[in-house]
């Protein structure tokens, strides 16, 4: 008998080949989808910069109304008084929004205490309380004038943590800077300062100094978190000078004229636009979102002058068109990258 031969099963390259050619073809899948999701990457980069500066404009269009409303209530509100409430009101606006973001994250803000109180410091406590110490003694047109000083500062401190300025950028922010100075100075340069115009410089000093931090706020803590935080420290910081400014000075009148600017300090000039104004550093960096807050002048010149009365004239004009072109100046080299 011829003995049966056992076939082996024919095993062809399909069967052998298809697992490879399947890992092959996920892997260029893959590899295609990977370069379709990059791609789109400088758009995305570019709409979050137009958003940084929207936010940056609404931080500054809002802070513009509450050097009007910090001088028209400096007469009737005492300056400790006036920044303590206005903190109070800040803090029971964002506290239904910001109270369990604060929760989740309250072991990362325990282990970053010292840094969120510093930032409270100079952003809540120091900051506000100078600027309504200058309203006492000084215009609210020079206060918006020479808190344009503050983007200036914010570039040292990007400067000297790396960051490229830029030849057009700094000569853009040199034109807004003269204009400023020109608008302060009536023309001259030869500057003729009010005890309230040196406290807005301070005040300047503290808000760029507060910029500078945010680059540096800990990733784990959010906007709200972080917001309600600050917001809380800051008013306890200030509540032993409260006392002291209560016995010493008195209360202050509950009346429409000083309960609406306290709750538009506090609701939009703080909750609404230190939000958005710390978002916008966290899309564009404190450099580039000074650039924005030059226009601060000029909207605080025209608030004045419309709800106040307070007159700008032809060099003040002038001034606004150098403040303005610097601006876009400057802005022009952010939009390039």
């Amino acid at each position: 008998m011829t003995p049966t031969t056992a076939r082996r099963p024919t095993v062809t390259a399909t069967d052998d080949t298809a697992p490879d050619s399947n890992a092959t073809d996920t892997a260029v899948t893959a590899r295609t989808t990977a370069t379709a999701t990059e791609r789109p990457a400088p758009a995305r980069k570019t709409r979050g910069a137009g958003l940084g500066v929207l936010l940056a404009l609404l931080a500054t269009l809002v802070w513009s109304g509450s050097f009007v409303a910090t001088r028209d209530m400096a007469d009737s509100v005492p300056p400790v008084q006036a920044v303590f409430w206005r903190w109070v009101i800040a803090l029971v606006a964002v506290a239904p929004f910001a109270a369990r973001p604060f929760w989740r994250q309250r072991k990362v803000i325990r282990r970053h205490l010292r840094f969120v109180a510093l930032a409270s410091l100079f952003g809540v406590t120091l900051y506000n309380t100078l600027v309504h110490q200058a309203g006492l003694t000084t215009s609210a047109s020079n206060m918006g004038m020479i808190m344009a000083a503050s983007p200036v500062l914010m570039a040292v401190y990007a400067r000297i943590g790396g960051e490229r300025l830029g030849a057009r950028r700094l000569l853009g922010m040199l034109a807004a800077v003269l204009g400023v100075l020109l608008l302060v100075g009536k023309g001259s340069l030869a500057l003729e300062l009010a005890a309230g115009d040196l406290w807005m410089f301070a005040a300047a000093l503290s808000f760029a100094t507060y910029s500078a931090m945010l680059k540096r706020k800990p990733a784990g803590i959010d906007g709200l978190a972080f917001l309600v935080t600050t917001f809380a420290l800051g008013a306890l910081m200030l509540a032993p000078a409260y006392a002291a400014s209560l016995t010493v000075q008195g209360g202050f009148p509950v009346t429409p004229g000083t309960v609406g600017p306290l709750l538009y300090v506090g609701v939009m000039s703080s909750a609404v636009a230190f939000f958005a104004w710390n978002k916008a550093i966290g899309l564009i960096g404190a450099a580039r979102a000074g650039v924005v807050y030059y226009l601060q002048p000029v909207c605080v010149a025209l608030l004045s002058y419309a709800l106040l009365g307070e007159r700008l004239g032809v060099m003040g004009g002038a001034c606004m068109a150098l403040i303005l072109g610097g601006v876009a100046l400057a802005s022009a080299t952010r939009a390039r990258g």
